[in-house]
């Protein structure tokens, strides 16, 4: 009897503590669940993120709330209004956002901060299985997530590519859109309404203070009974990246089969005073202390200064246009355990990349370390952040940050597991790569150079396509990185360069006569790429026998012969597509012909690759250059080959080839013409 009555006495608690309805005006004594660093304030505000970078924060109903009928598997109505408060630490670039969401698990475990929004990670955006419905406050465009601009509203099921979005607006008696800025530091109400009937979600925002607007900005037709499941957890997620943001709700109210309550503004905390007499206080005290103490401390504030101005990390001029990205020395320096030996990942003529592991966040990161003897210095540095730094797409890694300490330039990219393209078709005799996983990372890079050259704001010019420069994440999808040659030219204009940088094989023949690195020469270094990776081989292998020196000229061989299948990787054992393995090795010669004219352009390769386009008729005969300034220093470099196995021949020298004069010259230090060209500039 006494079990029976605490049955009961139990059940009554949990059915009052899920209760269909709540409201908040104000947080105070509030019991959300929150983690990250999300917070409730002495006034009562949910503070779920500051202006720290890298953070999330998450704040959700203690208890899960019945969503659906089991009955007939369909999904209840519910109604939302909240206030929140976007404040960025810059302005005018905004700082990531915030989202309310629907969630089947307590904590969103595995979530990351910057684009992700705390809801999703690399691996699990875009997943059924999350079972995730949110509304997202954005005010940082993300090409990766097809992001319309940096202010808008968006709906997103399982994944950061909205199902629909807005720029944040409301609509007025008329119907047009009045847009209002996200970023403006004033509050902002939204409300979200779902009909369970008519499966029909609609979705307004105001500034704070303004009524409900009769016809809602998003009216959007969805089936939430395919993504939610029985029992789901209601809530907010925000987060914080390169840009950050305060991101702060003030006021909450929820109802199940119901319009919710209306939320009374004028009890709803005020950030905004608050914030300003706590700076005010603290400047008077500051002040006050500063004046008393400034005679017997003067001495060592001037001590202080001095090591200060010497230790400090100068803003750039350039760094207002693009943005903070900035790291601290010291928080590099603890990643990667004071850059040991055990830490690195590899080196080039670039410097060294060492794996890290950021101390505030736990995230993996690679940090490329650029040493005092590069040639890479300022110039060519601050081009890589600028270019890569507001790059987003699934297929390029991503810069996470930058750090110039002294004379030290240090990059942070995302840590790529898997290394390295070339490792993997090269060095490695364990993990050969399958045709299907070698297919995948060859669309995926031709997917990022389409973006490049065309798709995003404006033009980039990566000038240093490879097997080196693809990098490999955790599910083997290729990345491609590295962007210290790029240049970025703006749509329709015209690029311009004295002095060819790149990778002997991977060069396109009109680089050296005219200097311009253009799209087609990214195509005819993705042509080498394409044989290399169909292949199993580099561009140029000095050790092979003179027919086979130089992989396009072997493999067009072939091509005529009708052998075209002799060239592909042995390691493969035959176990490949032959129409896959025939287009790409085809499309790698056509990408790789000496006029640029007669290659592809970034799009066509993507419609070959995807099956979309057909491939044109390769040539009747082998196609040559017959530009004579360089047809001759070009055929003394092939012939130089032939001395290699008689050990005549230095191949770690590096070059530069200076096109400023009419005719080409070559300069660096070595003994051959070879020596002088198999480095990189």
């Amino acid at each position: 009897m006494f079990s029976w009555v605490c049955f009961l006495f139990l059940n009554s608690v949990f059915a009052l503590a899920r209760c269909n309805d709540f409201v908040f005006n104000g947080f105070t004594d509030s019991n959300l669940t929150l983690d990250g660093m999300a917070n409730i304030n002495p006034a009562g505000v949910l503070e779920l993120t500051n202006t720290t970078q890298r953070m999330l924060g998450h704040a959700l109903y203690p208890f899960p709330l019945q969503f659906k009928n089991s009955s007939n598997n369909s999904t209840f109505s519910f109604s939302t209004t909240f206030v929140v408060s976007i404040v960025p630490l810059y302005p005018l670039l905004g700082g990531h956002g915030i989202a309310f969401l629907l969630t089947p698990f307590k904590g969103l475990q595995g979530a990351l901060s910057s684009p992700y929004l705390g809801l999703f990670n690399d691996s699990s955006n875009g997943k059924d299985y999350n079972h995730i419905f949110a509304v997202e406050l954005d005010t940082v465009r993300d090409f990766e997530f097809d992001d319309i601009d940096d202010n808008h509203v968006g709906v997103d099921i399982n994944s950061l590519i909205s199902n629909t979005a807005a720029t944040a607006g409301y609509r007025t008696g008329n119907g047009t859109v009045q847009e209002f800025d996200l970023k403006a530091q004033k509050s902002i109400q939204c409300w979200i309404d779902f009909d369970g009937a008519e499966n029909r979600l609609n979705v307004s925002v105001v500034p704070g203070g303004m009524p409900k607007p009769d016809r809602p900005l998003i009216s959007f037709h969805v089936m939430l009974s395919d993504v939610l499941l029985d029992n789901m957890y209601v809530g907010f997620s925000a987060s914080t990246g390169l840009l950050s943001s305060a991101h702060r709700v003030l006021g909450w109210s929820f109802r199940m089969n119901g319009p919710a309550q209306d939320l009374e503004l004028s009890k709803l905390p005020q950030i905004t005073s608050a914030d300003s007499m706590v700076k005010t206080r603290r400047f008077t005290v500051g002040v006050s202390i500063a004046a008393v103490s400034i005679t017997f401390v003067a001495i060592l504030a001037a001590v202080h200064l001095i090591r200060r101005i010497r230790q400090r990390e100068v803003i750039e001029e350039w760094e207002l246009e693009y943005g903070p990205h900035r790291f601290p020395y010291n928080e590099l320096k603890v990643a990667t355990k004071g850059f040991r030996d055990e830490e690195l990942l590899g080196f080039g003529g670039f410097g060294s990349v060492y794996k890290g592991v950021i101390p505030s966040t736990r995230l993996e990161v690679a940090v490329k370390r650029i040493s005092h003897e590069s040639k890479q210095g300022v110039r060519e540095f601050i081009a890589e952040i600028a270019s890569i730094g507001q790059l987003r797409h699934r297929n390029l890694v991503r810069l996470q940050g930058w750090c110039r300490h002294k004379a030290e330039l240090l990059l942070v990219y995302d840590y790529m597991p898997n290394g390295s393209l070339d490792k993997h078709l090269f060095e490695s005799t364990e993990n050969i790569l399958s045709w299907a996983q070698r297919y995948t990372i060859l669309k995926g890079v031709a997917s990022a150079l389409l973006y490049l050259h065309e798709e995003w704001e404006q033009r980039v010019v990566h000038r240093d396509v490879k097997a080196s420069n693809v990098l490999l994440d955790a599910d083997l999808n290729g990345r491609l990185g590295d962007f210290g040659l790029a240049r970025l030219y703006e749509h329709g204009s015209n690029p311009h360069t004295t002095r060819v940088v790149g990778t002997l094989g991977y060069l396109a023949p009109e680089l050296t006569r005219t200097g311009k690195a253009t799209a087609s020469t990214d195509v005819f270094g993705f042509g080498a790429l394409l044989l290399e990776v169909a292949c199993g081989r580099k561009p140029i292998e000095p050790k092979r026998s003179p027919e086979e020196l130089v992989l396009v000229d072997w493999v067009w061989e072939l091509h005529f012969k009708g052998k075209l299948l002799h060239a592909v990787d042995p390691r493969l054992l035959n176990d490949y597509s032959v129409e896959e393995v025939e287009l790409v090795l085809r499309l790698g010669l056509l990408c790789s012909h000496p006029h640029p004219e007669a290659r592809p352009s970034t799009r066509q390769v993507v419609q070959m690759l995807a099956g979309d386009k057909p491939l044109p008729v390769l040539p009747s005969e082998p196609p040559s250059v017959d530009s004579p300034p360089i047809s001759k220093p070009f055929g003394d470099f092939v012939l130089s080959f032939s001395s290699y196995k008689h050990g005549s021949l230095n191949t770690t020298s590096h070059a530069s080839i200076n096109t400023s004069d009419e005719r080409p010259t070559l300069t660096a230090g070595g003994r051959t013409p070879l020596s002088l060209l198999l480095g990189r500039d």
